[in-house]
């Protein structure tokens, strides 16, 4: 009988995050929905079916340490144990580097750079301290961490941040048996995605279409990445639309 595995991913009303969601309890899984809007979460869980029992829901602002702290500490009531955090969450504005406030800058680093550290570092601790020790931490990198878009200081800078906190947690993990890795996504298909099919600025100032992929891929990657053994580890991996405008020039 295979032993029980809980998972924790945040962003989870959602796009990826539901689709990941959806995909970690069709496999088994005990997953913790976290999110700011409880209503959201609600419909994730009511969308695995037969699978509802195996969710949990916990609304919460990662952006927040309280908050994020009273996660932990309910899914550790819980569950006693987590297996699996699948750093998700995140938020974008698009805007010129001279028009960028303040407000809008720390809005996104709080969420996708804060936010994952915070996340990250509750799933580190109960990791390291429970029996038996260890686990995996995948964060939601983008393509971003490679390449910005027009308009994308905030969104790039903290996905290239994304990178080193993924090294680091790799690295200072080894000794606790905690693995990390990152996987950069690329035009998938979710309601943030949706403008690339009606077209969005490029490099060179055109507006362009961009193919898009099944959000099902980025579900199925995830799910390969959380069935590896405790030994082994996909450090990084990209996967994306096969003809968006990443590869190459343009």
């Amino acid at each position: 009988m295979k032993a029980e595995r809980v998972a924790l991913v945040t962003g989870a009303g959602g796009g990826i995050g539901r689709a990941v969601s959806l995909a970690l309890l069709a496999d088994g899984w005990n997953v913790v929905l976290a999110g700011r809007g409880v209503e959201a979460l609600e419909q994730t869980a009511a969308l695995a079916g037969e699978r509802r029992p195996a969710a949990m829901i916990k609304s919460t602002d990662v952006a927040d340490p309280q908050a994020v702290d009273a996660l932990f500490e309910t899914l550790r009531q819980r569950f006693v144990r987590l297996d699996l955090l699948f750093n998700n969450a995140g938020v974008n504005v698009s805007a010129s580097p001279d028009e960028l406030t303040f407000e809008q800058w720390n809005t996104v680093v709080s969420v996708n750079l804060t936010g994952v550290f915070l996340c990250a570092q509750g799933a580190f601790r109960l990791m390291r301290d429970q029996n038996p020790q260890g686990g995996r931490i995948i964060n939601n990198g983008s393509i971003s961490a490679h390449a910005p878009r027009p308009n994308s200081i905030a969104y790039t800078a903290t996905k290239h941040a994304v990178t080193g906190l993924t090294k680091s947690l790799s690295l200072d993990g080894r000794q606790h048996n905690i693995a990390c890795g990152q996987i950069d996504i690329g035009n998938a298909l979710t309601p943030m995605a949706a403008r690339m099919q009606t077209g969005v600025p490029q490099a060179d100032g055109r507006i362009a279409v961009e193919p898009v992929m099944d959000v099902a891929a980025v579900a199925r990657s995830v799910v390969f990445m959380a069935s590896m053994p405790p030994d082994a580890n996909v450090q990084t991996i990209t996967v994306m639309a096969t003809k968006m405008p990443f590869v190459g020039r343009g």
